[in-house]
């Protein structure tokens, strides 16, 4: 195991096969997997999908998964950053996800599977904390950017805990399987996920600030202005954002000064 690929292998079949399972790809379904290491849950994989495709950054890793599925039509190694890669491009239409994830890389990765084209489900393995962040409510310590921003555009749950024994080399804390099921109705377009995911950033970068004050930093509004904003979606100007629900947020959003919204995108132009 490469530590600054931050590989820990998975070794115990039935905690993989609660993976599998969790992933629930109906047959012939193409199922895209995210490091595959030693390709343990790789073969549980290839069992149930019609294809599968392994992202694998680790080039030795490479050249052993091909060896060892040469003879499996279905499966396809792509030597690749996964962060980097187009994930619906190598799919080709619908598809599957599963992983279990780089620690270093969780946070990243699971913006990307809320990207379109967003995967029909996908089931990770993420540490215990990031697990936690996923499917916090509004009000709690975990609360923040990623629970919002996962809970609009999909349906975060857990379906298990896995302890660290269960790794080869051992981490430092347990992990948890994440399942993040897709939604067909949202109250976004798919055109504002980058924009809405940067200014949930921003907003909970500012979480210990009142919300009217975080709004006249975020947005350059007068005192009179955050309040009537806030007024009009009956929002409170001194409660905090991590008190404030999802939809809310979403809600919150949409009533940003337009001129003010992507100043990135401005600059790229």
């Amino acid at each position: 195991p490469r530590k600054r690929l931050g590989q820990h292998f998975l070794t115990d079949r039935n905690i993989l096969d609660r993976i599998a399972a969790a992933l629930a790809a109906p047959p012939g379904a193409t199922v895209l997997e995210i490091g595959p290491g030693r390709g343990a849950l790789t073969e549980i994989l290839a069992e149930r999908a019609g294809r599968l495709v392994a992202i694998e950054l680790d080039r030795e890793l490479v050249r052993y998964l091909v060896d060892r599925f040469k003879g499996r039509s279905n499966v396809q190694i792509v030597e690749a950053d996964a962060l980097a890669v187009a994930w619906g491009s190598l799919a080709g239409g619908s598809y599957y996800l599963a992983g279990n994830l780089p620690y270093y890389v969780t946070t990243p990765l699971l913006f990307r599977a809320i990207e379109e084209p967003r995967p029909e489900r996908a089931v990770f393995v993420v540490q215990d904390e990031v697990a936690r962040r996923a499917v916090a409510r509004a009000g709690t310590r975990e609360y923040g950017a990623l629970s919002v921003n996962l809970q609009v555009w999909s349906r975060p749950f857990l379906a298990g805990h896995i302890p660290a024994g269960a790794f080869y080399p051992r981490p430092k804390v347990d992990s948890a399987i994440l399942v993040i099921e897709k939604r067909d109705v949202v109250a976004l377009p798919p055109t504002e996920t980058a924009a809405f995911s940067r200014f949930t950033k921003s907003l909970f970068g500012l979480r210990r600030k009142q919300l009217g004050r975080a709004l006249r930093e975020l947005w350059a509004l007068t005192p009179g202005e955050a309040e009537a904003l806030l007024g009009r979606l009956g929002m409170d100007a001194a409660v905090r954002a991590e008190a404030i629900e999802p939809d809310q947020i979403v809600r919150l959003y949409l009533e940003r000064p337009l001129d003010l919204s992507e100043p990135d995108e401005r600059a790229r132009s």
